[in-house]
């Protein structure tokens, strides 16, 4: 391994470390996140996702077999006995948190002579990969409310979210240090010299 795959990992852990010490603040800090979106004027824009993402979660949920339902940025799931719980997609679940984590670790994950093509693709694979698993992410969610009830999805959401996005992240960056953006041209060089 490279030193800067290494620098990559190292930098990725280290930011992970720190998120999971600083977790149970971070969960209950989404009051100043949605207050702060509010007078940046993005809360609209934000909750203008919830309704899209709730209907791609029902056909998820539909896919495995879930009776469930969404209206605008609410999701209703109903449990095997028939009780419905109801889901609000809020500011803070929609998964903006998790694309400026992985916009954060490009920062890190792009250093080095790539190409811009090979750039592009990370980037565009990041961004679909980090919405495709925030969906999946929210599914989870529901699946547990409805076999387990609200205040254990509360938990997933609050907890469990954060850890699926920070596995993503590594397998994301493993993934495309090795088939994407691969050895680098310097290194082709190095090694046809030695």
């Amino acid at each position: 391994m490279n030193h800067e795959r290494r620098a990559v990992y190292v930098g990725l852990l280290a930011a992970s470390c720190a998120m999971l010490l600083i977790l149970p603040f971070v969960t209950t800090f989404d009051d100043l996140l949605t207050t702060a979106t509010k007078q940046f004027g993005l809360v609209h824009p934000l909750l203008s996702l919830a309704a899209p993402e709730a209907r791609a979660v029902v056909a998820i949920l539909g896919a495995l077999g879930v009776h469930a339902q969404a209206a605008g940025g609410q999701l209703y799931v109903w449990d095997s006995s028939g009780q419905r719980q109801a889901l609000l997609i809020s500011t803070t679940c929609i998964g903006w948190q998790s694309l400026i984590l992985f916009g954060l670790s490009c920062l890190v994950g792009l250093r080095g002579a790539y190409s811009k093509e090979a750039k592009a693709q990370v980037l565009l694979i990041g961004v679909l990969g980090t919405v495709l698993v925030n969906l999946l992410r929210m599914t989870l969610v529901s699946l547990v409310a409805a076999e387990f009830g609200f205040w254990p999805a509360v938990l997933v959401h609050d907890y469990g979210g954060t850890l699926i996005i920070v596995v993503w992240l590594f397998a994301f960056w493993a993934f495309a240090h090795r088939w994407i953006l691969g050895v680098q041209p310097s290194e082709d060089l190095e090694d046809m010299a030695a």
